[in-house]
């Protein structure tokens, strides 16, 4: 096990009606916030009602800037930013899922920053200023968001999505109330659960050793997510399976999982180049590429492998046979992601191969060869990307 600090902030309030608490939580960071959502959902829902009742009721005064699209985008940052800037706003309530986190993360970070703020995604330098308080509540469950340091912004003029992470962008607190699920469209619950489940992934594929606790963790929390998203898969408005599902997300991407170990990213990171040029939801791409990742780097890290296809995805068989093993493992990943009607091949998303070479390319641009368990340059990834296509995949 590797040296490690954790430290998370995050005050999470869970449970039924806990989206009313929003305003009196509030109160003690600031009396002027930025409203941050997506689209007209949390006006349908009645959750955009409750929130501002609540902000009203405390004596929180706001702005609001609507209108975050899935892989959030810069110009929204940049009008955030100016509003903060323009009406002294001091904290940012985030009412949304992944994609508006981010979105209100990069403003946060933005504001008291003197440059570009797409600067610090390129040099990932930590932020000389401190960025501004966010706090959410939780819409859909997936990115983890809602207690992670990591944000995620799409620059549409480059046709880049970068990453960035920090300890100080990890929300003072997050609502989460599994009720407010019952109206996602069910390719939202899918697309949410590969990628929870890549977040752990990411973590738990690694080659150091004497990880025993979080290697337990990470499996037992992969188990969860998918009993849990098989009950969903057929009852969307089961609060039980939505609460194991909403904690799953938070623990996946909250980082204990991680701790004390090296970790992967080689996955988000080529998935980051199909939503950026395509504009793929990025849970339905992890789910083409993760299997392809794994059936490249597996016979190198076969004792890994082992341990996953038996110990999360229940396969049988001989341990003298640890090839026989591990495909097993990855076909029953393959089979459960076609249950949840997720797609298993580029030509499902509509990637073009023609684009390979540059998505490879632009995958490794920013830090050079991606990836923890086994390092990937731009011809490994563009044949993990070609593993991904249908004449690739066996009869």
């Amino acid at each position: 096990m590797l040296n490690f600090v954790y430290d998370n902030k995050t005050t999470i309030i869970f449970g039924k009606g806990t989206q009313h608490e929003a305003g009196n939580l509030l109160k003690p960071f600031g009396k002027k916030v930025l409203l941050h959502y997506g689209s007209g959902s949390i006006r349908r829902s009645g959750l955009y009602d409750a929130v501002t009742a609540s902000l009203k009721a405390a004596g929180v005064e706001y702005e609001e800037l609507g209108g975050v699209q899935p892989n959030p985008t810069l110009p929204l940052v940049y009008e955030g930013i100016r509003l903060c800037r323009e009406h002294g706003l001091g904290m940012i309530l985030a009412v949304g899922g992944g994609s508006v986190i981010d979105s209100a993360k990069a403003i946060a970070l933005g504001v008291p920053h003197a440059g570009d703020v797409w600067d610090l995604y390129l040099s990932k330098k930590q932020p000389q200023a401190d960025p501004l308080p966010v706090a959410t509540v939780l819409t859909i469950p997936a990115a983890g968001s809602e207690s992670s340091p990591n944000t995620v912004i799409t620059n549409e003029e480059t046709r880049r999505k970068l990453g960035y992470g920090s300890p100080q962008l990890r929300p003072v607190f997050s609502i989460i109330n599994p009720e407010l699920f019952f109206t996602l469209p069910h390719h939202q619950m899918a697309n949410g659960v590969s990628d929870m489940m890549s977040h752990i992934f990411e973590r738990y594929f690694t080659k150091t050793l004497h990880t025993d606790l979080s290697d337990g963790l990470c499996e037992a929390t992969l188990r969860t997510i998918m009993r849990n998203a098989r009950i969903l898969n057929g009852n969307l408005h089961d609060y039980d399976a939505w609460a194991e599902i909403a904690f799953s997300g938070n623990i996946a991407h909250n980082n204990l999982l991680g701790v004390g170990r090296e970790q992967d990213w080689g996955c988000h990171a080529m998935e980051h180049e199909l939503s950026a040029l395509y504009h793929v939801d990025h849970g339905a791409g992890l789910a083409v590429v993760t299997p392809a990742w794994m059936k490249y780097v597996s016979p190198k890290h076969r004792e890994m492998f082992v341990q996953f296809a038996v110990n999360v995805m229940g396969a049988e068989g001989s341990f003298r046979e640890p090839g026989a093993l591990i495909r097993e493992g990855i076909s029953r990943l393959e089979r459960f992601y076609r249950e949840l009607g997720l797609p298993a091949t580029m030509e499902e998303l509509g990637i073009q191969p023609r684009d390979f070479p540059l998505m490879a390319e632009q995958a490794i641009s920013v830090r050079g060869p991606i990836g923890g368990l086994e390092k990937l340059d731009a011809r490994d990834v563009e044949a993990i990307y070609r593993l991904a296509c249908k004449d690739a995949l066996p009869d």
